[in-house]
């Protein structure tokens, strides 16, 4: 398949500007394809440190996915909308996405193949077929995959211009001072440890979240956020920069005791808007908060009596 890309900043490198403009493609995934020369400007391969000028007409030639070797799984799937294009499903927590080292089966990929057989996209290649974007393992919550490439297309150039709306709810610690907020701060992997994220203002990606508070319990706050960007973790790295990590958050310093309804940090993505790709109507879906959540705050409720 080829897709046809035009630069607006200039000064970006060809691996950053394909990784952010292709599904938020991950750099190595980018790197492949330019050392495959399956990426060109004017008629010539780019490596993957050649400086792009805006106005850049880039062509990019995405190789047909190899055979997946994943094997499809039975897995129950709570289904929230499908049809011959998409399929959205509520993920539960300690459902890893995609087959990764430690978890190469029982992910949502697996259970995926076996629902949807052979009509899932394949642009992301043989780890990742049909997954437009990515919630982590302890996160519950709605996330889309694209059952053909022009819907897959079509959905990530919404996650690009950020009109794949998502909607979060999370129970974080301590009291937030204002009503509502924004988070604009640069998101990179952590210098040392490479399983978590971190706050950098010279080589994060942008990365912005807004928030709003939708009640206040002693100690603790039921939020509501709303992705403007999808970087890893995003969420849960902008909260812990402002000192009030997500409940049972283990990676972020989120741990309490008196929750043990928690498995993972107390973060749901409640609903999900996008523009169909065959219709071009927007949709509107929504997952009810699951039961450790609905218990979580049950507990913060008993707070307030004490």
């Amino acid at each position: 398949m080829l897709v046809t890309l035009t630069v607006e900043t200039g000064g970006q490198r060809a691996d950053q500007f394909l990784s952010r403009s292709l599904n938020n493609l991950t750099r190595s995934a980018a790197q492949k394809l330019l050392e495959g020369g399956h990426v060109l400007r004017a008629g010539k391969a780019l490596k993957k440190n050649d400086r792009l000028t805006p106005g850049d007409e880039i062509s990019v030639l995405i190789p047909d996915p190899t055979e997946v070797e994943i094997l499809p799984q039975d897995i129950p799937l709570d289904v929230v909308y499908e049809d011959e294009d998409v399929i959205v499903v509520n993920k539960p927590v300690g459902m890893v996405v995609h087959p990764a080292p430690g978890h190469p089966d029982g992910t949502l990929v697996n259970a995926l193949l076996h629902h949807c057989g052979d009509s899932l996209s394949g642009i992301n290649g043989e780890l990742r077929p049909g997954i437009v974007h990515r919630i982590d393992r302890d996160t519950s919550g709605l996330i889309i995959a694209a059952k053909n490439d022009a819907a897959h297309l079509a959905l990530a150039e919404q996650l690009q211009d950020h009109s794949l709306y998502r909607e979060y709810e999370a129970v974080i610690v301590g009291g937030l001072k204002d009503d509502q907020g924004t988070v604009d701060l640069p998101i990179a992997r952590h210098p040392t440890d490479r399983k978590k994220m971190a706050i950098n203002h010279y080589n994060g990606r942008h990365a912005v979240t807004h928030w709003t508070v939708l009640r206040r319990y002693p100690g603790y706050t039921h939020i509501q956020c709303r992705l403007e960007t999808g970087r890893t973790h995003q969420i849960r790295v902008h909260l812990a920069a402002q000192g009030h990590p997500v409940l049972g958050d283990p990676v972020y310093n989120g741990m309490r005791k008196g929750f043990p309804e928690l498995a993972g940090q107390c973060l749901h993505a409640r609903r999900l808007s996008f523009v169909h790709p065959r219709t071009e109507e927007r949709m509107m879906l929504e997952a009810p908060l699951p039961d450790y959540f609905t218990a979580t705050l049950a507990r913060c409720q008993r707070l307030e009596g004490q």
